[in-house]
């Protein structure tokens, strides 16, 4: 399950480029109405009425699933444009980093110390963010954007992850974030402007506009079954499927342009992947060695 669940979002760019005529924000807003509805669909399925009223009259769980709904709504916005602006290099550069923003983040926001392995993995990806500032004279701002929204995310998620299930927790961040695209979207039809008013609306765009809600929820519900089921190794390593289609893609599909800043970058994310890999295989290796000492 988890497995498939990064193959999907390895393919979404090709999904995306499909969408182009609607433009990212609104894109965003027909996934945003559309993953709530699916959920609501699957509560209904999974009777889990209960759960979610529980949550909907918790403040502290009420407010936690707002930051989080909004954090990870801009990393999706900021995915979208930089698939469909070309950038899908980019956004896969900032996916290939997120796993070493989140454990900075751990260290800084939850004082989880830093193995030396680490700490060498985090250098290595900062350099590489420092080699394309320097030759290329700009921010990568898609790819920090991505991987810092989405290392946030799963930081506020930490907070309510014990007490709210998968299902439940995409449905309120998709319930606090509807009104938003909610008015957005009216907006554009009121005054022409969305892409189902336009030249390039069709039957076809307005299907794959519904299916933006459920390409959405079910990768994320196959993540959290299959993390139950799965060891931790397979679920660490697993998450560098997803970049390493996209980043192939970008290269062998989109034919969009790699610099050499951004091979260099590469290199040096890779090596810090690399790193990353081999000591989270060591901890595991000695996990049982430990258990059976004790």
């Amino acid at each position: 399950m988890v497995v498939g669940c990064y193959v999907l979002w390895g393919f979404f760019p090709l999904f995306f480029r499909l969408l182009d005529a609607a433009g990212a924000v609104e894109i965003i807003g027909h996934r945003v109405l559309w993953t709530l509805a699916t959920c609501l669909v699957l509560v209904a399925v999974r009777r889990g009425w209960s759960r979610l009223r529980t949550v909907l009259t918790t403040p502290r769980l009420l407010g936690t699933l707002t930051v989080s709904g909004f954090l990870v709504t801009a990393n999706w916005l900021i995915y979208v444009y930089g698939v469909n602006a070309g950038h899908t290099a980019d956004a896969a550069l900032g996916y290939f980093i997120n796993p070493l923003v989140t454990v900075a983040l751990a260290a800084v926001f939850l004082g989880e110390r830093l193995r030396p392995a680490q700490e060498i993995s985090i250098a290595l990806a900062s350099v590489a963010v420092l080699i394309l500032v320097a030759m290329q004279h700009s921010l990568p701002w898609v790819s920090l954007g991505l991987a810092l929204t989405f290392g946030f995310y799963g930081l506020v998620k930490k907070r309510v992850s014990s007490r709210v299930d998968a299902l439940t927790g995409l449905t309120v961040e998709s319930l606090v974030v509807a009104p938003v695209a909610l008015v957005y979207l009216g907006r554009l039809q009121a005054t022409g402007a969305g892409a189902m008013q336009g030249p390039e609306a069709s039957p076809l765009l307005l299907v794959l506009l519904l299916l933006a809600g459920p390409l959405t929820a079910i990768p994320l519900l196959l993540f959290g079954a299959g993390t139950a089921r799965v060891p931790l190794s397979v679920v660490g390593l697993s998450q560098y499927i997803a970049p390493i289609m996209q980043f192939l893609l970008a290269w062998g599909v989109f034919h969009e342009e790699i610099s050499t800043a951004r091979w260099i970058a590469m290199c040096f994310v890779w090596a810090g992947v690399a790193v990353f890999a081999v000591d989270l295989l060591g901890q595991l290796a000695r996990r049982p060695r430990v258990r059976e000492r004790a």
